[in-house]
């Protein structure tokens, strides 16, 4: 077997959402690597003390999660508390849980700002998104860990299969 995956827990059915909620991804291989042992489940927010619900946040002005990580970008909620350091806590908690389990892969919800990696939102609360990191994702990629949004679980599936 190679790699485990790191899974968002809101993927598996937790609500831990920044609205209360889940955001369940069923699919097959979900079932299948679970059976085998490979899952990592994460809430890299809740690892690092958020709670649940908690205030909308966004990366402001349309940066990226590389640039928080660079410290040239916040997080802001939509009160306008600045919650950068607990998303590079929570980045860093999702990096370190990766290497400890031997994670070779990531399954993140898309559109948050710590586990988007195919589009994020564009910090302005309204709703438009642009293609984009988020913090986590950033971290994970910039160690080597291949990410892939739950919109993308057919690729992770094939590229696991090629592995094999």
């Amino acid at each position: 077997m190679t790699g485990k995956i790191l899974v968002s827990a809101c993927l598996m059915g937790h609500a831990v959402r920044y609205d209360g909620r889940a955001k369940r991804l069923l699919h097959p291989a979900i079932d299948r690597w679970r059976e085998e042992g490979r899952l990592v489940t994460i809430c890299p927010e809740m690892s690092a003390g958020m709670v649940v619900p908690r205030p909308p946040a966004e990366i402001a002005g349309g940066a990226f999660g590389e640039d928080v990580l660079s410290g040239s970008a916040r997080v802001i909620e939509v009160s306008g508390g600045d919650v950068t350091k607990g998303f590079l806590q929570a980045a860093e908690n999702a990096l370190a849980l990766a290497r400890e389990t031997g994670c070779a892969y990531a399954l993140l919800i898309d559109g948050s700002p710590s586990c988007g990696s195919g589009f994020i939102y564009d910090g302005s609360f309204s709703g438009e998104r642009h293609l984009g990191n988020g913090v986590t994702a950033a971290l994970l990629k910039r160690a080597g860990i291949e990410v892939y949004s739950d919109h993308e679980i057919d690729i992770l599936v094939e590229r696991i299969a090629a592995d094999c």
